[in-house]
């Protein structure tokens, strides 16, 4: 029997146990180098990059999808806006230049009375926010007399003003002054919202434009603007001159009596304090501060080198300090000590420490130990004085900044006093001189008429009008169109869970598609339509055995399991497909309906469903007795049978697992129809017994969250799941139905199909010899 890696020697075991993951079940490894997740199965990763292609080509499916939308969102954005330019009134736009400079031309200096102003961008915004002003409307409607234009102040009552006016009392006359009133508002209101002030770029010129249903009537309120605001300007200046000559008469006045009063206090000041005004701008007191403060800076430097010489030689092994090694007698004695030393080492080779000579060298050594000690103390005492000398004198320099720091205090008081005196006499002074100046300046430029604005380009009568802009307005809605209904296409497959494509199968399952079947009615069957090698389906299914050829190391899996997320999606009718696929090829194949709660081969092959899998698993049956036979001679068939109440418990017994290994000495390939994943375990314990499980969705059936769910279990169960197959897909709604279209369809009705029909005879030869090598390899896996 065939070893697929699972226990089944356990007599004594849990019967409902499930088997255990061989080496050679593990996980197929993903394409693009990847790892599993959590679930086993790669989920979707919104931030994977995407080909440029592939972007292309998903935009263009889903306008190709979407059309009728696109195209519909298109044509009304379009007819409105016909509609709109065919209906709206033509507006003409007059365009009047005028430069605004930052300060008239000056007929001397300082001529100008009004306020400078000190940035360039905040000056040009305020005279932009005067030229919208209320006040500039009011002039240009004085000037032109526009109140008295019944033309300009009729206001349209619209629909419902009209409706209104049918109902409302005409009889009652206003008074003259309140129309008048009104109309001159009106006149100004519209002035106000149909003027446009536009500034151009790195200038100092500025347009005024206006819109007008008349073209002679929108150039002279233009150019009405224009001399409007620049009469304004030299109203200003005039009011500006006359008010700054009053103000400053009284300015004048005012500030020479502060400034004799001011003289006055700081005479006063200087006599009682004794103080006199000198050239110099550092005092004596703060000179000596000075000097002090440096001298301070020295003795600190003495005293600190005085102090660190002081404690090195205060330690008990002074003697190899660097301030005492270069004494003269310290060497001296150091050079005869050590000469002793090496003649005491020398006899002692040869003498004992008690013979004479050695207590004679002995006595020697201390003598030159003791004037050592005598030399350093000597050193130490007169390092110590010096230290302690240094320390008196930075005291004594201390005391003395403290009294020179309490003078220059005192007199820097006076003198800050003295300084507010003297300032504010300054003070006072230049502004006496420059208010007299200004002045007289005021006086002179009070009668001369200096502006900063010019009329640049006088308004024109427009030859067309500005508004409705027809090609324009058309080509925004088209685009606006274009984009709303693109938006709503994306919009709407952005929600969409739905699998539908093999790219979002992919995406879902994180697993190879392995086939995609066209979406095709069978009103005759799914046999019938397989029999014909050129259909779309026949084609596609042949395509999918080609790649479960390549799915594994080892080729073809000996049994497989079909399986779906939800019921309806053509795992039955891709069942049926593969095994007769593989049995025309030659393989013996044995197709087994496993769908205890729902089955439908039978009905699709026609066959009998008395006895079938249920009878055989639960032992009221052999397997002889439960295998049919086909219209083709390599394909057997086993029913579901009767339907069990256990389902579960039967298919999670141990009769599965010998059941596979005894089919598997008969049959090159055995493939199970299990029902969908939905609630139920039946197919997770398949997909446990089965070499693989391919996973069945339909396109527009199945949905992400459910696929992923449904593949998570049956990866919890072991199974191996090797690829995915897209049913029902239609290829004239996708964006590469091209590719696929020619592929399924060419040569239809050119001959037969090869790769469908019977076998030739040279292939008749080479079965056999196909068959031999199957049962070495299978001998060889039972090893």
């Amino acid at each position: 029997m065939r070893d697929d890696g699972f226990d089944r020697g356990a007599a004594g075991g849990n019967p409902r146990q499930l088997p255990a993951i061989a080496e050679n079940r593990a996980l197929p490894a993903r394409m693009d180098g990847g790892s599993y997740g959590p679930s086993g199965y790669p989920g979707v990763d919104p931030a994977h990059e995407v080909e440029i292609t592939a972007l292309i080509h998903y935009l263009i499916g889903v306008a190709w999808k979407w059309r009728m939308l696109i195209t519909g969102t298109t044509g009304i954005s379009f007819v409105i806006a016909l509609v709109y330019c065919f209906l709206a009134t033509p507006l003409y736009s007059a365009n009047v230049r005028i430069q605004i400079d930052r300060e008239p031309g000056k007929i001397f200096d300082g001529g100008s009375t009004a306020p400078a102003e000190q940035g360039g961008t905040e000056f040009q915004k305020t005279q932009y926010e005067l030229l919208k002003s209320r006040a500039m409307s009011e002039r240009v409607v004085s000037a032109l007399a526009l109140e008295q234009d019944s033309g300009f102040t009729h206001l349209s009552p619209g629909l419902i003003g009209g409706l209104f006016d049918l109902f409302s009392d005409k009889t009652q006359e206003e008074d003259s002054v309140i129309v008048q009133e009104r109309a001159r508002a009106i006149a100004v209101g519209r002035i106000q919202m149909n003027v446009s002030i536009s500034p151009v770029a790195a200038s100092r010129l500025v347009d005024i434009q206006f819109v007008d249903t008349s073209p002679l009537r929108a150039a002279s309120i233009a150019n009405a603007y224009a001399d409007a605001y620049v009469a304004s300007n030299l109203d200003k200046r005039f009011e500006a001159s006359s008010y700054a000559k009053v103000f400053l008469e009284d300015q004048i006045k005012q500030l020479k009596l502060r400034l004799e009063e001011s003289e006055k206090a700081l005479i006063a000041f200087a006599e009682s304090e004794n103080m006199v005004e000198t050239s110099d701008k550092v005092s004596i007191a703060e000179s000596n501060l000075a000097a002090a403060n440096a001298a301070l800076g020295q003795l600190i430097s003495n005293r600190i080198r005085d102090e660190e010489t002081w404690k090195q030689v205060a330690n008990t092994n002074a003697i190899n300090l660097p301030q005492l090694l270069t004494n003269n007698v310290i060497d001296g004695l150091r050079t005869q000590r050590n000469e002793l030393k090496r003649d005491y080492e020398e006899k002692l080779e040869t003498f004992k420490p008690g013979y004479p000579a050695m207590v004679e060298i002995s006595k020697k050594i201390a003598e030159i130990d003791r004037q050592l000690a005598t030399e350093v103390n000597t050193i130490r005492n007169s390092l110590k004085a010096a230290y302690e000398s240094s320390a008196n004198q930075e005291a004594q320099m201390r005391g003395r900044i403290e009294e020179l720091r309490a003078e220059v205090i005192d007199l820097q008081k006076k003198n800050v006093r003295y300084s507010i005196l003297q300032r504010e006499v300054t003070s006072n002074r230049n502004l006496y001189n420059d208010l007299l100046q200004r002045y007289k300046e005021v006086d002179v430029a009070s009668g001369v008429g200096t502006n900063n604005v010019f009329i640049v380009d006088r308004a024109l009568p427009p030859g067309g009008p500005s508004h409705p802009r027809t090609l324009m307005v058309l080509a925004g809605a088209l685009a606006l169109g274009l984009l709303g209904g693109f938006g709503a296409a994306n919009l709407i497959e952005m929600f969409d869970d739905r699998i539908r494509s093999p790219e979002d199968a992919e995406r879902a399952t994180g697993l190879p598609v392995l086939g995609i079947v066209p979406h095709t009615e069978f009103p005759n069957g799914v046999v019938a339509e397989l029999s014909h090698p050129r259909s779309p389906v026949a084609e596609a299914y042949r395509s999918l055995a080609t790649s479960l050829q390549f799915s594994t190391e080892t080729g073809l899996p000996r049994t497989l399991v079909l399986t779906s997320a939800g019921a309806s999606e053509g795992k039955s009718t891709t069942a049926i497909a593969l095994a007769r696929h593989f049995a025309i090829t030659g393989k013996k194949v044995l197709l087994i309906d496993a769908d205890l709660r729902k089955p439908s081969l039978h009905s699709k092959l026609g066959y009998d469903n008395t006895v079938g899998l249920s009878n055989c698993l639960t032992g009221m049956a052999t397997l002889r007795d439960v295998v049919q036979r086909t219209d083709l001679a390599n394909l057997s068939f086993i029913a579901s049978g009767p339907l069990p109440p256990n389902a579960a418990d039967i298919l999670g017994g141990t009769r599965v697992f010998t059941l596979i290994s005894v089919v598997l000495e008969t049959y090159d390939l055995v493939i199970f129809d299990s029902p969908p994943m939905l609630s139920i375990a039946d197919a997770q314990l398949l997909g446990a017994a089965a070499a693989a499980t391919i996973f069945v969705t339909g396109s527009g059936d199945g949905r992400r969250a459910v696929a992923r769910n449904a593949l998570r279990r049956l990866q919890l169960a072991r199974a191996q799941t090797i690829g995915v197959v897209l049913t029902k897909f239609d290829f004239r709604s996708a964006h590469y139905g091209y590719g696929y279209g020619y592929g399924y369809g060419y040569g239809e009705g050119h001959g037969q199909d090869e790769g469908n029909a019977a076998p030739s005879e040279g292939m008749r030869s080479l079965l056999p010899k196909f068959k031999r090598r199957d049962s070495r390899s299978n001998e060889s896996e039972l090893v």
